[in-house]
């Protein structure tokens, strides 16, 4: 922000956006918006992916209900006089390949003359950097909220941490797709996967196959690699452990892939993974 007052930001596109001063009705993706929450900035509203449905899934919701924010509904179907309504002054998205925001259209905004920003949630950058992206933004939005967030993190990552090196257990993250078929992430595609095996933990790999993020295989397969937890998917559009076989003789914790990408939400993740490794 420069002194004259004018707000400016340049998001993970390269894309430099700005305003005569900080916005302060922000729209935003779900998993965006309840990352801003969690650092003192509250949006007038969220949106979900093309998972999502007409409610609001309370997995990827953080304390987006609790705050009262309004969910919009799936952004690819969003009724702009909807959006319009609101009178955003920004609009918030994530970004997977570094190009096109991943919910929202990017020209809806461009039709409301509302700028719009994209953070990257890819594995283009490290966790690390993800989350602290999007402390960058919300500095900008309401200064106050850069004061010191990150403690309980480094805490948790220190617990994870021990837990990991305490514990000689193999885990699998997964994302159940029936009865019959299931999704076997890569740990290398995905930031906070990718971060467990820096703390220590024991994630296998699904080995070769089609499948940049995952690999889709049978229950079988997951089965063979035969590890002692099992990391589940547990947003609304994947199938849950009380619906797909069991796997071997692994026990299961929750994983949520789209986690609000910041310090809290992290802290309370590393921490569940640790208990998780030394039930």
């Amino acid at each position: 922000m420069s002194d004259t007052g004018a707000w400016g930001f340049t998001d993970d596109r390269g894309v430099a956006v700005t305003a005569v001063r900080a916005p302060e009705r922000v729209v935003a993706y779900v998993r965006a918006g309840a990352a801003l929450l969690d650092l003192g900035v509250t949006p007038v509203a969220v949106y979900g992916s093309g998972h999502d449905g007409d409610a609001l899934d309370p997995v990827k919701a953080g304390g987006l209900e609790a705050a009262g924010v309004r969910y919009l509904g799936p952004g690819r179907g969003l009724e702009e006089e909807a959006l319009r309504g609101l009178r955003p002054d920004l609009v918030v998205d994530v970004t997977y390949d570094g190009k096109s925001p991943y919910a929202l259209e990017e020209a809806v905004a461009d039709r409301l003359g509302v700028p719009s920003v994209a953070l990257c949630v890819g594995n283009e950058l490290s966790l690390p950097r993800i989350i602290g992206r999007f402390g960058d933004l919300a500095a900008t939005l309401r200064p106050a909220s850069a004061e010191a967030v990150g403690g309980s993190l480094a805490s948790a990552e220190g617990v994870l941490r021990a837990a990991a090196g305490r514990a000689e257990v193999t885990v699998l993250a997964l994302s159940g797709a029936g009865t019959d078929q299931v999704h076997l992430a890569r740990p290398h595609a995905w930031p906070e996967l990718a971060r467990l095996l820096e703390l220590g933990v024991r994630l296998l790999d699904p080995g070769p196959g089609p499948g940049a993020n995952w690999l889709t295989a049978d229950w079988e397969h997951a089965a063979r690699l035969a590890p002692d937890l099992v990391l589940f998917d547990s947003r609304a559009n994947a199938v849950g452990p009380e619906a797909f076989p069991p796997v071997g003789h692994a026990r299961v914790a929750p994983w949520n892939p789209e986690l609000p990408p910041s310090p809290v939400a992290y802290a309370g993740f590393f921490r569940a993974v640790a208990a998780a490794l030394a039930a």
